[in-house]
């Protein structure tokens, strides 16, 4: 069980292979106890959790479904009564689906919404009060997506319930240091750091060279960028690409 003193994180997303379960071991390897997030993915989830616990992390999983307020209300209490506290936050959940203009939804776009937008305010808002109510305060980290500023083809719903992750941030940041001013709120803008398997050879080859670095990024990138951003004092309602340059490359 975690001690009073020992710092505790909840990454949502981070059952499967993706950037939230690298948050979760990079945060491990620096001491938290874990809560580990997932939706359907049980089976993933339990075994990161078996393998956090072998490298000596405190770690347990918890299941919701970002678009439902209940699971979410339930997920921090279950997390609070395993743990006790909350220092960090990070919201890796997330809907990813490709779908050409013409064949959108309003069903599609809302529950990409659900999830991306709505999933993410929830998470922040219980965190956030959670982390005001003690006096060292907490850390808050979204992930949105680089490509927002420069949106490519077949995620028009994906991208509509992304953009608003910046504004979320920056909104959470403000309400949040009012309560206690311990308590801070940042993004991650990602690009390439993990392609899709299903890219054609053309896709990947084409995000790549989009880049600066003229090289795909890995979830550790990500992860690394999660640490700076807890572990800097003095940073709050910053978002932060993480994308290899894709944001001002010229691809």
């Amino acid at each position: 069980m975690t001690t009073a003193q020992q710092k505790v994180a909840l990454i949502t997303g981070s059952g499967k292979r993706r950037v939230g379960n690298s948050v979760a071991a990079a945060l491990a390897a620096r001491g938290y106890s874990i809560a580990v997030h997932f939706n359907r993915s049980a089976e993933e989830a339990e075994r990161t959790v078996a393998e956090l616990n072998e490298r000596g992390a405190d770690a347990a999983a918890f299941q919701a479904d970002m678009a439902v307020e209940a699971d979410v209300e339930r997920l921090f209490d279950q997390a609070a009564e395993r743990f006790g506290r909350l220092d960090v936050l990070v919201t890796a959940a997330a809907l990813w689906e490709p779908r050409p203009l013409e064949e959108v939804t309003a069903a599609d776009v809302r529950r990409q919404f659900d999830v991306n937008t709505l999933g993410t305010f929830l998470c922040c808002r219980r965190a956030g009060l959670l982390m005001a109510e003690q006096a060292e305060g907490g850390v808050i980290v979204t992930v949105g997506d680089w490509a927002t500023q420069r949106p490519y083809a077949d995620y028009s719903a994906y991208f509509a319930s992304k953009g608003a992750i910046p504004t979320i941030t920056r909104t959470m940041a403000v309400e949040l240091a009012r309560r206690n001013p311990n308590v801070r709120v940042n993004c991650i803008l990602p690009g390439p750091v993990m392609l899709p398997s299903d890219l054609s050879e053309m896709e990947t080859k084409g995000a790549i060279a989009g880049t600066l670095l003229k090289r795909a990024g890995r979830p550790e990138n990500v992860a690394q960028a999660v640490v700076f951003l807890v572990e800097n004092d003095f940073v709050t309602g910053v978002c932060l690409p993480v994308d290899g340059g894709r944001s001002i490359g010229g691809g």
